[in-house]
């Protein structure tokens, strides 16, 4: 008998338990270790950047202006009246204590507000100098000024310490998932199997799983650099996944194991069949992720490759190591027991023991199929009927918790001097001897500019010219937020009207523009465009993926349908969630009226990607049932009955672990755990108890076209051969 390639992983695995889990210890230490020593390549601008906003910035590296880091120190009344001279003397004395360290390079002249109350010290670090790492060195200088002037406010805001603040929160933020989802998963584990070495070894590989994916991430960030947020990503998939495979593989062992089957034949058998439905549904994610590089996306490249990491070594993990530490911990897997729990979770596993919940909660789609199938899909269509209406819009400093220190400054920051807000970049490329003519358009423009509301120009243009004159980049402020009809409007200005009409009309010369607001609007155009394309290619290889696994195309359909109905109800709870205000204070954040630009895409791959856990871990044991002889209607309830218990272990596993991302700071990690935990939720009860078993009982036979399967007398006896087969392949 042929057996398949999970099997034979399996069986030499359980043969050879040293050497499986010493080999799987190897490799995830040398990975880690890998990652230790290879710094992750962050994301340059251009590299982030799509359309007209990216070639601004690709015109500007090609300058290859100076670009040491950079921060101010800004002063602002901290109570009482607003004393000019004192704040100037402030100045004064903290950029002569700060020029004193030798890692500044420049301590700028005091710059008053223009608008209203405040003091700007800029400072430029050395070349080679990190600022970030600087900062705390400046802080002494800073309190002893801010001791001296009680009524004055002494402050440090610019690049670096944004930057800082914002890395110290990511930091914050992944450090308070871990302490949350590893004792919750935990927990959940427990519940479900009722032993705590049980518990804890899907928990280990799933964690191994994560340190091993981060040390390979480092490495493949040398070709796909990080954005910011893939470190998120992998602990978010790799828990979820690591577990969900380790669940499904170890409740099918422990079932066989209460048949009466000898260890190894419960580890083949498990193997077999779990195994397989691991490689499929793990295929499937990665699958899935890949479609994201079609995007043509730095962010959506960064973001893809950390996922297919994670979920490949979550998946080699279940199929190696996972067969070897239950093949030598043999019956002490259940061990120490957990005493109630361990007898309500071990009743599951008695032959003799009948389930009722499942049973009462499919008859409506097995008796009334029809009208289960129509209100089910009515209510999907409901809630996704709200995703119409979404409203995308990248992530702003704007969009992070307004208590958090970075942002109350920045916001003080921009009051007092609105030029250090959102600003336009027009950049230029020409030959050098056009320069001064590049020069003299580019004040012209600065000058249109000022005669209108949409910009708030200086009096003289920011220019900034490269050393071998090709290159001219002028700023040019706007007071307005990004996301606005005033910012939008501005940016449609320059484009078509003042860049045409003045610089633009420099023959050879190489205009674009850039900036935060032109990024965000190219970005959300960009997105509009590659959806289309990645969804059909998601779908499309999905449902080739299952018509080969099950040899049904008509399967396969019902897959992708029941898909994208979860992952349209999960946008339009996105949408009423995060677009609307009444959910703020239940997960402390500030609405802004808009969906993260790259949420959305992202959350359709992830999700197409995830629902197959559950989907092919529950058709495969309908398409067992029928194997062996049982009509559709007793398939499906067999089926969907006997993998209750695993599924709805792993689906909370998953809402847990994706919930607690909700909880953090960072508004795209809050869109992330909302979206994926209700896409769960959705998968694992509207979808697995009303959609798909009226779905498969209304179509019968159909099920398995063009395939034969099905097509004998219902009540054939089930065939014997082929499980004693698999049993004896263990041996």
């Amino acid at each position: 008998m042929s057996r398949s390639v999970t099997t034979r992983m399996a069986q030499w695995s359980a043969r050879h338990p040293g050497w499986a889990v010493g080999l799987w210890l190897v490799f995830v230490a040398a990975t880690f270790a890998l990652g230790s020593v290879m710094e992750t390549r962050q994301a340059t601008g251009s590299e982030n950047g799509v359309g007209e906003s990216q070639h601004a910035d690709q015109i500007t590296e090609s300058g290859d202006f100076p670009d040491p880091d950079t921060d101010n120190v800004l002063i602002t009344p901290l109570a009482g009246g607003w004393d000019a001279q004192q704040a100037t003397a402030a100045a004064e004395d903290v950029a002569a204590r700060i020029d004193a360290h030798p890692e500044v390079a420049e301590v700028g002249a005091p710059v008053p507000s223009p608008v209203g109350e405040g003091v700007l010290v800029p400072i430029t670090f050395g070349e080679d100098v990190d600022g970030e790492e600087t900062l705390p060195l400046l802080d002494p200088d800073i309190a002893a000024v801010a001791a001296q002037n009680s009524d004055l406010r002494v402050e440090l805001i610019g690049g670096s310490s944004i930057d800082k603040g914002i890395n110290d929160l990511v930091d914050s933020d992944l450090g308070k998932a871990g302490m949350i989802s590893l004792p919750l998963t935990l927990g959940i584990l427990l519940l479900a199997f009722g032993a705590i070495i049980a518990a804890g070894v899907p928990l280990l590989l799933a964690l191994s799983a994560v340190m091993s994916a981060m040390g390979l991430w480092a490495v493949a960030s040398q070709v796909f650099p990080d954005p910011g947020t893939v470190m998120h990503v992998i602990l978010l998939v790799g828990m979820a996944v690591g577990v969900d495979y380790s669940l499904f593989y170890l409740k099918r062992e422990r079932e066989e194991r209460a048949k009466g089957r000898a260890h190894l034949d419960a580890v083949a058998i498990a193997a077999e069949t779990s195994g397989r439905s691991v490689i499929v549904s793990g295929l499937a994610v990665m699958v899935s992720m890949g479609g994201l590089y079609l995007a043509g996306d730095p962010v959506f490249n960064g973001l893809g490759s950390g996922a297919i990491i994670v979920v490949a070594v979550a998946m080699l993990g279940s199929l190696t190591v996972l067969p070897a530490v239950l093949s030598k911990l043999g019956r002490a897997v259940d061990r120490p027991r957990v005493p109630f729990i361990w007898r309500l979770t071990n009743r599951a596993y008695n032959a003799d023991h009948q389930p009722r919940l499942w049973p009462t909660l499919l008859k409506p789609a097995l008796r009334a199929p029809k009208t289960t199938l129509v209100l089910a899909l009515a209510a999907m269509a409901a809630l996704a009927f709200f995703a119409l209406d979404m409203q995308p819009k990248n992530s702003e400093l704007e969009d992070f918790p307004p208590d958090m220190p970075t942002i109350q400054a920045y916001e003080r920051l921009t009051t007092a001097f609105p030029s250090e807000g959102n600003t336009h970049w027009i950049a230029v490329k020409a030959d050098a001897a056009s320069a001064e003519a590049v020069a003299d358009a580019l004040t012209d423009l600065n000058t249109r500019a000022a005669g209108g509301e949409l910009f708030a120009p200086a009096a003289e243009p920011d220019l900034e010219v490269s050393g071998d004159r090709t290159v001219t980049v002028m700023a040019l402020p706007v007071p307005f937020s990004t996301g606005t009809t005033g910012a939008e409007d501005s940016l449609h200005t320059l484009r078509d009207e003042l860049v045409p009409a003045t610089v633009g009309k420099i023959a050879g010369a190489d205009v674009a523009v850039g900036g935060g607001i032109a990024g965000d609007i190219d970005y959300v155009e960009h997105q509009r465009r590659a959806l289309p394309l990645v969804i059909g290619f998601v779908v499309l290889l999905t449902f080739l993926m299952m018509a080969v696994a099950f040899k049904s195309i008509v399967v396969a359909l019902v897959t992708a349908a029941l898909n994208l109905v979860s992952a349209a109800a999960a946008f339009g709870v996105l949408v009423l969630v995060f677009q609307k205000t009444w959910a703020e204070n239940l997960l402390d954040f500030n609405s802004n009226g808009h969906v993260v630009t790259w949420i959305p895409l992202f959350l359709f791959v992830i999700l197409f990607g995830l629902s197959m856990d559950y989907h092919v871990f529950v058709v495969s044991r309908i398409r067992e049932a029928v194997k062996q002889g049982m009509n559709t209607r007793d398939a499906v309830a067999y089926g969907i009955t006997r993998t209750a218990g695993v599924v709805t272990s792993a689906a909370i596993v998953m809402v847990a672990v994706f919930g607690v991302f909700a909880t953090l700071s960072m508004l795209e990690m809050k869109q992330i755990g909302v979206g994926l935990s209700v896409a769960i939720l959705i998968d694992a009860t509207v979808i697995r108890i009303f959609l798909l078993p009226s779905i498969m009982t209304l179509l019968g036979r159909a099920n398995w076209w063009p395939s034969r399967l099905g097509r004998f007398t219902p009540g054939t006896p089930a065939a014997p051969e082929r499980v004693e087969a698999l049993a004896g392949a263990g041996r």
